[in-house]
C-alpha cells in the first residue's frame, strides 16, 4: 500500500497537553469500506518466548525426573528433593498455606497459558482489506497514525495534531491558531475520513476529531 501522494510539507509543531485547549470542538463519524475478496481476521501471533519457555521447563523437569527414576530402578536412593516432595504430599494438610499459594500460582501460570493460546495477540497490526482470498496484507497502527497526520496537517488552520489509531476508532487532538473552529473540525472530518479510507482497512474504525486552540502565552 503506497501513502497519499499529496505529502505534508511541513513537520507538526510540538504539542502540549490536551488541557491546554480553548473552546474545543469535537465530532464523531464512520465510514463503511466497500465489499472485499474474502473476510480478512485478526492476525495470530505465534508466542515463540512463552511457547520456548514452557517447553524448556517442561523438558528440564522431564529430564531430572527421568533420571531420577533411573538411578533408583539401578538400585541408588531417589534424590532428597523428591523424597521431601513425596513426604509432604503424604503428610502435610491441604489447608496448608504453602499449598494453597502453590495451587494459586499454577492455577494463574494455567490461565496465562490459556489466554495466551485463544487470543490472536498482535494488536499493533490492523487488518486491510482482502481483495483476493490469497492475500492477506496488515498495517502498523503507528504507520497508519503517519500517514493520518500528514493528511491532517494538509488542512488549512491546523498548527499541531495527534493521531491516535486504535482498532475500533480512530482519534484526532488539532489545534487551529486561525480560521473558524467549525470549519477547521469540518475539513479534518473530510480529510481524515478520505484517508481513513484509503488505508484499505478490513474494519470500521469510527472517526473522532476534536479542535481547539493553542494556549495564551502570558
Amino acid at each position: 500500500m503506497s501513502e497519499p501522494d499529496n505529502s505534508t510539507q511541513r513537520l507538526p509543531a510540538v504539542e502540549k497537553s490536551p488541557s491546554a485547549d480553548l473552546e474545543p470542538l469535537s465530532s464523531a463519524t464512520a465510514y463503511r469500506p466497500p465489499g472485499s475478496g474474502g473476510r480478512a481476521g485478526r492476525f495470530w501471533s505465534r508466542r515463540r518466548i512463552p511457547a520456548g519457555l514452557l517447553a524448556l521447563l517442561l523438558l528440564a523437569a522431564a529430564g531430572v525426573l527421568l533420571y531420577d527414576v533411573s538411578a533408583v530402578r539401578a538400585g541408588r536412593p531417589a534424590m532428597h528433593w523428591r523424597r521431601v516432595v513425596a513426604n509432604d504430599l503424604a503428610t502435610r494438610p491441604l489447608d496448608n498455606i504453602w499449598i494453597k499459594v502453590g495451587a494459586g500460582v499454577a492455577m494463574a501460570i494455567g490461565l496465562w497459558l490459556i489466554v495466551l493460546a485463544l487470543t490472536p495477540g498482535l494488536r499493533s497490526l490492523l487488518s486491510m482489506r482482502r481483495d483476493s482470498p490469497q492475500v492477506k496484507g496488515g498495517l502498523e497502527r503507528d504507520a497508519a497514525a503517519l500517514v493520518l497526520r500528514d493528511r491532517a496537517m494538509e488542512v488549512a488552520g491546523v498548527q499541531s495534531v495527534r493521531i491516535r489509531v486504535k482498532r475500533s476508532r480512530v482519534k484526532a487532538r488539532a489545534r487551529s491558531h486561525f480560521r473558524e473552529l467549525d470549519d477547521v473540525r469540518a475539513d479534518l472530518d473530510a480529510a481524515l475520513d478520505a484517508g481513513i479510507t484509503e488505508l484499505g482497512l478490513a474494519s470500521s474504525p469510527g472517526l473522532s476529531v476534536r479542535v481547539g486552540r493553542p494556549a495564551r502565552k502570558g
